[in-house]
């Protein structure tokens, strides 16, 4: 029996954002799911969770109320003939609060070098922009979305949706140009290694994500020869003060950083792909915001170090080898594994054969172990002497120095 994923509700923000553009009291909204209002104002300031049917309720009234706007010209929607304001793409975090991105009335920022560029969407695209990332799910087969695209197809879309960010993400945990598209590339020849599971799981580009900054932030390229060569410092001098700080710190504390205030994942999503405790994670994430703010003051506000991230990822021009040569990386290394094992299981079986046709010419019988001899009396250390070999004892001293039976040497 598989368990069913939870429907994927908006942010925080979002919720008591969405409720009042369809001029909802909270009084209203419970009356509509059927819960006391004490819940609602739970679930729009985090301290609950809604589980269940009450979930799903919740999730399919917010996107009907995110639809409306657009669809029906309501308040909160953009004046006709006039530009729509987007989604702000920083999420911040203070102590004890969470804020999501999402509609101040101010202007939105430009698009990050952090933004994945998605493909020309189709209606059977399974990376179209179309729904919103939150919106509930609607009734799908169990074995998965029914899709014409072929597998090739697919991960040639996931690739050109996510490699062009990912390639920067991993500059800025690493500081290194080839180490940044090596983990790309790895990670997308592990996503083709593994595309059945990736093709069904809930967030493809978060799995490929997670797989690129692993092995951006694995331990051992600090003992790989190439790797202990200086990389080509910075044009500019404020690029380069803040990549020195953004390396200084722990690569867990690096990753939160970036995971939260470059990409813009909100604070369980980035403790859920750390593998770490949303207290541990806001921690860190604290703890790296002041050692930057600490050597550079203008970096304080995190809205003005997500967009100084953006500029020093897009400072370097990083690009990948394309679709094709991860799926071929990932074929050559399947096949030289495959012949690998064969050659080792075929010099097994010689061995073995040799050692059964070449057996020893004789028998060669072997040497027993010891037993133990009965009736021998056991070794005992010598007492003090009797009265009659003490006087033995002297007779045969003086005997054999002065008697006519041995020779004594004498001096010249």
């Amino acid at each position: 029996m598989t368990r069913r994923p939870a429907t994927p509700l908006p942010p925080l923000e979002e919720r008591r954002r969405l409720r009042e553009a369809g001029s909802l009291t909270p009084d209203q909204l419970a009356a509509r799911l059927g819960v006391a209002i004490g819940t609602v104002r739970a679930w729009e300031s985090g301290r609950t969770t809604p589980r269940g049917r009450n979930r799903e309720a919740y999730a399919k009234l917010l996107a009907a109320l995110a639809e409306s706007p657009t669809r029906t010209g309501a308040p909160g929607s953009a004046p006709a003939g006039g530009p729509e304001e987007p989604d702000a793409a920083v999420v911040a975090v203070g102590p004890g609060k969470t804020v999501s991105g999402g509609r101040r009335g101010r202007a939105a920022a430009k698009p990050s070098a952090f933004t994945q560029t998605p493909p020309p969407s189709s209606p059977l695209s399974p990376f179209s922009p179309r729904v919103p990332s939150w919106a509930p799910p609607e009734e799908e087969d169990p074995l998965g979305p029914v899709s014409d695209l072929t597998p090739v197809q697919a991960f040639d879309a996931l690739y050109a949706f996510c490699a062009p960010s990912l390639v920067r993400q991993a500059y800025l945990l690493t500081g290194r140009r080839d180490l940044a598209r090596e983990s790309v590339e790895r990670a997308f020849q592990l996503a083709w290694e593994r595309w059945p599971e990736v093709a069904r799981d809930p967030d493809p580009a978060g799995w490929v994500r997670a797989a690129a900054h692993e092995w951006a932030l694995s331990p051992w390229h600090r003992f790989r020869p190439r790797h202990r060569r200086p990389e080509p410092p910075l044009s500019d001098a404020s690029d380069r003060a803040l990549l020195k700080v953004v390396l200084r710190l722990p690569p867990s504390y690096r990753r939160a950083l970036l995971l939260h205030d470059g990409v813009g994942l909100g604070l369980p999503d980035t403790a859920a792909e750390t593998e770490a405790s949303t207290p541990a994670t806001a921690g860190r994430l604290l703890h790296a915001r002041r050692a930057i703010a600490a050597r550079l003051p203008e970096l304080s506000d995190p809205r003005v170090l997500h967009r100084r991230l953006a500029e020093l990822a897009s400072t370097e021009p990083l690009r990948t080898a394309g679709p094709p040569a991860a799926r071929d990386g990932c074929e050559r290394r399947a096949r030289f594994w495959t012949r690998f094992a064969l050659a080792f299981v075929a010099v097994l079986l010689g061995t073995t054969a040799l050692s059964l046709r070449t057996p020893p010419a004789g028998h060669e019988p072997s040497v027993p172990p010891g037993e133990t001899v009965r009736d021998v009396p056991p070794r005992v250390a010598p007492g003090p002497l009797s009265e009659k070999q003490r006087k033995l004892r002297a007779k045969l001293r003086e005997e054999l120095l002065h008697g006519p039976e041995r020779l004594a040497p004498q001096p010249r």
